[in-house]
């Protein structure tokens, strides 16, 4: 059994992208599909000591009409970097695992990103790594695939000789499960079961950045991700 996961890029992703990144024998980021404005792309949070924080990537998209996400380019006269960096060092000063992670994470966060997709799949490459994650990925944009939404995946499958299609729970809504199975690819869904950890800040709160779980839990990260993973065939 061959799988593949196709995913759009995000900022900092939560644990539940990197879980399908683990069970991939082959991952894709879907990063020429349209970019939506109030998405994950270029936004993720953080578990502060009052909740939430936002961590948003300011991009260019006046007057620029409909873009791909590959295209998206960073509004870098925003000080964005600084504050990312210094909000990550308030929220997890006195995290347990906070090092080396955050050096690292702030190094990256740092350089003179252009393009929201090389910051995205970059930041995204280093959480996978502490996660001991190291999966073949590609870019979607980097191949020539046509057809409609069900059809480019299906074409996909075919490009890794996948026989399975694995998908967050949420694509249900358009995946076309009978139209995968005539051409030899079974879908399975991730429904996945977001863990509790020792978490900083009073109750436990999730769909947090995977950068809380790895602050806060460093070498135990992985195993506690891995507890969520409840897939159907």
């Amino acid at each position: 059994m061959t799988t593949l996961v196709v995913l759009q890029p995000g900022y900092l992703p939560w644990i539940g992208f990197f879980d399908l990144l683990r069970q991939a024998d082959y991952f894709v980021y879907y990063d020429d599909v349209q970019f939506d404005k109030h998405g994950w792309r270029n936004r993720n949070r953080v578990k502060g000591p009052n909740g939430a924080n936002w961590l948003t990537v300011p991009v260019l998209h006046s007057g620029l009409g409909l873009q791909a996400i590959k295209d998206i380019r960073i509004d870098n006269s925003q000080p964005w970097r600084r504050k990312h960096i210094t909000t990550l060092r308030q929220c997890y000063a006195k995290a347990a695992s906070r090092e080396p992670y955050f050096t690292e994470l702030a190094a990256l966060i740092d350089q003179p990103w252009e393009k929201l997709i090389d910051l995205d799949i970059a930041a995204a490459s280093l959480i996978a790594n502490w996660l001991g994650l190291t999966p073949p990925a590609y870019r979607s944009s980097d191949m020539l695939i046509e057809g409609d939404r069900n059809r480019r995946l299906i074409n996909l499958c075919h490009r890794f000789s996948a026989t399975t299609y694995l998908s967050a729970n949420a694509a249900q809504t358009y995946i076309d499960i009978d139209l995968f199975a005539r051409n030899g690819i079974a879908v399975r869904w991730q429904n996945y079961a977001h863990p509790t950890y020792a978490q900083q800040h009073g109750e436990f709160l999730p769909y947090m950045s995977a950068l809380d779980l790895v602050f806060n839990q460093g070498a135990l990260s992985r195993e506690i991700m891995e507890t969520g993973t409840k897939h159907d065939a």
